[in-house]
C-alpha cells in the first residue's frame, strides 16, 4: 500500500536535482515511498527543461551544483512559474546562502545530511499549502462568475477587501479577530477562513461564550475531571480538545470573563491547557478565531477585553460592514437567498417584485444579512404568486424605529427609561422573541437577558 501523505494527490510532482547519483538515487526511492510522482535530474539546466515539460508542484534542489547552482536555479524557476515550491538542499558551511534564497523565495532549506523526518514534515506542509492555494483559486474564479467567495456572498468593494484578508490569513495559523454587528456574518467568515485553510479537514469548533453561563464556560472550553464539580459524573472534553490540529471559533469572546480571558491567553502563548480539575498540562495544536460584535479597541477601552489578549488575537483584523453600507449587494443577496428558501421549502418563487424591491432598499436592516435572510425566508413560503410582492413582507418597522417611536420620548426622559421603551417597542415588533430582538438591537442574546432581568427588580426606595 502507498504511504502516501493526507492530501497529496497525483498531480504533486516532485522534480529532485542533485549531481551527486547515489544521493539522488536515495532521494528519489525515499520521497517515491512516500506517495509522490517523482522525477529526477543531475544538474540545473536539464532541471529547468524538464519543469517546463513535466511542471512540478515541487522542486528539491541541491544548493551547490557545477554550472547551474541551485540559486540560480531558483531565480528561473520563479520566472518561469511562479507558484513553483522550491527547498534547497545544504551542505555544511552553506547555510548563509540557504538564508539568502529564502529571501529569493525559496520555501526552506534542509541541513545534508538529510534528517528524512524533516524533510517529510516540510514536503507535507507544502502539499497543504497548494490544496489551500488551490481552494483560494477556485473562489477566485466563483466570485468573478457568481459574487460569491464560498458561501459568503457580495461583491461590493468592502466585501472585496474582507475577501483579500481572508485570502492572506487562511494559509496561516495565525489568529484572526473578526468585528461586526449582530447578523453580519462572523461566524460565515470564520468557517470560510478554516476551509480554504490547511486545516480544512479537521474540526471546526464554534464556541457562543455569550449563550454560555459564566460558570460553565470554563468547563466548557477546558473540560472537566471525573469530580472536579458538584454534577461532574464523568471527563468531559472541552473545546479545546475537541478542536485538537483543527479551529476554534470563540463568538462574542468580549462576554467572557476577565478570569477566563486570562487564562485563554495561557493558553494562545504556551499551547497548553489543564481540564478543570486536572493536574496535567495537555499540549494542543489549533487556530484560534475570535469575534465580537462591539469595535475591538472600544471593547478593550471598556474593560470587556483585555488589552493584551487583543493583541494576542489581532494578528489579522476582519471588519465586516453592516448591510445598510453594502447596499449594493442587495440584488445578489436577494437571489441566492430566495433560490436558498425554494430549495429548502419545494418552492419555486422567481424573485421580488419592483415594488419590493423598493420596500427593501429603503429598510436599513438592523438585524443586518440574518435579518434579510430571514425576511426572505417568510416571503418565499407565504408568496402567492410567481413573485415575492409588498404584501408577502413582514412590516419592516424596525427601519423606521426612532422615526415612529422616538419622536415620543417626552423631554426628561432618562436613558434607562428610553433603553426600556427601545427593547419593548423591538420585542412587540418580533412577537417575543428575545433572540431575534437581541439581533435587531445590536446586543448578544445574554446581554439582551441581563437587561430585562434588571428592568424586572423592583426600584429601591428612595
Amino acid at each position: 500500500m502507498s504511504d502516501r501523505p493526507s492530501g497529496v494527490v497525483p498531480s504533486d510532482r516532485v522534480l529532485i536535482v542533485e549531481d551527486e547519483a547515489a544521493q539522488r538515487v536515495g532521494l528519489e526511492q525515499l520521497v517515491k515511498s512516500w506517495g509522490f510522482e517523482v522525477s529526477t535530474a543531475s544538474q540545473g539546466e536539464e532541471a529547468l527543461q524538464q519543469a517546463a515539460t513535466i511542471r512540478p508542484t515541487i522542486v528539491v534542489s541541491d544548493l551547490v551544483m557545477p554550472r547551474m547552482g541551485g540559486l540560480e536555479l531558483l531565480k528561473a524557476l520563479k520566472q518561469q512559474d511562479a507558484e513553483i515550491t522550491v527547498v534547497l538542499l545544504t551542505a555544511q558551511g552553506t547555510v548563509e546562502s540557504a538564508v539568502e534564497a529564502i529571501k529569493l523565495g525559496a520555501y526552506d532549506y534542509v541541513s545534508k545530511p538529510i534528517d528524512p523526518q524533516r524533510l517529510r514534515i516540510l514536503l507535507d506542509q507544502i502539499v497543504e499549502r497548494h490544496g489551500t492555494l488551490r481552494e483560494v483559486r477556485v473562489l477566485r474564479k466563483q466570485l468573478r462568475e457568481h459574487g460569491s467567495f464560498g458561501k459568503m456572498i457580495g461583491q461590493s468593494r468592502t466585501m472585496q477587501k474582507v475577501y483579500e484578508v481572508i485570502e492572506q490569513a487562511a494559509p496561516t495559523n495565525a489568529s484572526v479577530l473578526v468585528s461586526g454587528e449582530s447578523g453580519t456574518g462572523k461566524e460565515l467568515v470564520a468557517q470560510t477562513v478554516h476551509l480554504v485553510s490547511p486545516r480544512a479537514n479537521q474540526p471546526f469548533v464554534p464556541v457562543n461564550c455569550a449563550a454560555i453561563p459564566d460558570t460553565l464556560l470554563e468547563s466548557e472550553l477546558f473540560g472537566h475531571e471525573k469530580g472536579a464539580f458538584t454534577g461532574a459524573i464523568a471527563r468531559r472534553q472541552g473545546s479545546f480538545e475537541l478542536a485538537h490540529r483543527g479551529t476554534l471559533f470563540l463568538d462574542e469572546i468580549s462576554e467572557m470573563t476577565p478570569a477566563t480571558q486570562a487564562k485563554l491567553l495561557r493558553v494562545l502563548q504556551e499551547r497548553t491547557f489543564r481540564t478543570v480539575g486536572g493536574q496535567r498540562e495537555q499540549t494542543v495544536d489549533i487556530r484560534v478565531i475570535a469575534a465580537t460584535n462591539i469595535q475591538p479597541l472600544e471593547a478593550v477601552r471598556q474593560s470587556k477585553l483585555r488589552e493584551d489578549l487583543y493583541y494576542r488575537l489581532n494578528v489579522f483584523a476582519i471588519e465586516l460592514p453592516p448591510l445598510r453600507d453594502r447596499k449594493d449587494d442587495l440584488p445578489i443577496l436577494i437571489e441566492a437567498f430566495v433560490a436558498d428558501a425554494n430549495r429548502r421549502n419545494s418552492r419555486t418563487i422567481g424573485g421580488v417584485s419592483e415594488a419590493a424591491m423598493r420596500l427593501l432598499e429603503r429598510h436599513s436592516w438592523p438585524g443586518n444579512v440574518r435579518e434579510l435572510r430571514n425576511v426572505l425566508e417568510r416571503a418565499t413560503i407565504v408568496a402567492q404568486g410567481r413573485l415575492i410582492e409588498p404584501a408577502d413582507l413582514p412590516p419592516l418597522a424596525a427601519a423606521s424605529t426612532s422615526e415612529k417611536h422616538g419622536s415620543g420620548l417626552a423631554p426628561g426622559t432618562t436613558v434607562d427609561q428610553a433603553e426600556r421603551q427601545l427593547i419593548d417597542v423591538t420585542l412587540t415588533h418580533t412577537g417575543g422573541n428575545k433572540t431575534r430582538a437581541a439581533e435587531l438591537l445590536g446586543i448578544s442574546l445574554k446581554t439582551l437577558h441581563n437587561k430585562l432581568n434588571r428592568m424586572r427588580q423592583p426600584k429601591a426606595e428612595e
